[in-house]
């Protein structure tokens, strides 16, 4: 079922709420919704790097100055 919202009329403010309100709800659906086996992969090889002492930690800031390039 895609929704009927009328997106183009909603200001910035109104899309952010209704992300909110979605999020809100499937937090609270956590445990029906499945997560893809790449994830646990992903946070796996996350985990080991921390343990082992090879995982890079920067500040936010940093982090967001590299995705701008």
């Amino acid at each position: 079922m895609k929704p009927d919202l009328p997106l183009d009329q909603m200001s910035t403010k109104d899309k952010l709420q209704a992300m909110e309100a979605l999020w809100e709800s499937l937090a609270r659906e956590g445990d029906e919704i499945p997560s893809p086996d790449w994830h646990r992969a992903v946070i796996d090889e996350r985990l080991r790097k921390v343990e082992a002492g090879e995982a890079e930690f920067i500040p936010l800031e940093e982090l967001k100055a590299r995705r701008r390039k």
